[in-house]
């Protein structure tokens, strides 16, 4: 049977729920042609079948911050997914912040250890600089999910660099991301 892969492209086209903004860009824009690109590679491989929480680029869940997350959880958990990826990009005051970090609910875990193999791949292709993974137990996408679940701060949109490299380059992050999960589900 194939591995489920669940891949929530974070934040809604507008609000409810709409994600963080720099250089002219909106998060929820950057993460939802990364995430079809992701979907498709796995989707391609036989030994994958991935679904997306944004099917379209119009796609809004909930009508709320916490009914939005809840919704995504929940057709996760439904779908029996046994793993869940969030895709995000990053925010800072400081226009040098720069590079991807993930996140999990503990360490050790499968979701950790998935976040770290993506993280590595990820910036092995992208070039971008590889922040860590760490623990964040008050994340929703973490806390309710049925299958280890990681969110990944992508790049910086606050950053020139990060944010036009998502833009302009969805396919790099999708790759990264699609050899972190081979690598660590297949060995």
């Amino acid at each position: 049977m194939a591995i489920r892969i669940y891949i929530d492209q974070g934040h809604n086209p507008q609000n409810p729920n709409a994600g963080a903004e720099g250089n002219g860009l909106r998060e929820q824009d950057l993460v939802y042609p990364i995430g079809v690109e992701l979907a498709a590679r796995l989707n391609a491989n036989p030994e994958f079948e991935a679904r997306l929480s944004r099917p379209t680029p119009t796609t809004t869940l909930g009508t709320s911050n916490s009914t939005s997350l809840r919704l995504r959880v929940q057709d996760a958990n439904a779908w029996g997914a046994d793993y869940f990826i969030s895709l995000h990009t990053n925010a800072a005051e400081s226009a040098a912040a720069s590079g991807s970090e993930g996140f999990a609910f503990s360490r050790p875990s499968a979701a950790f250890s998935l976040g770290e193999d993506i993280l590595r791949r990820m910036t092995e292709v992208t070039g971008l600089r590889n922040r860590g993974m760490f623990v964040r137990t008050n994340l929703y996408v973490l806390r309710k999910t049925a299958m280890p679940a990681v969110l990944i701060e992508l790049g910086f949109i606050t950053n020139p660099g990060d944010a036009f490299l998502m833009r302009d380059n969805p396919a790099l992050f999708a790759e990264g991301i699609y050899q972190g999960i081979v690598e660590y589900t297949l060995g």
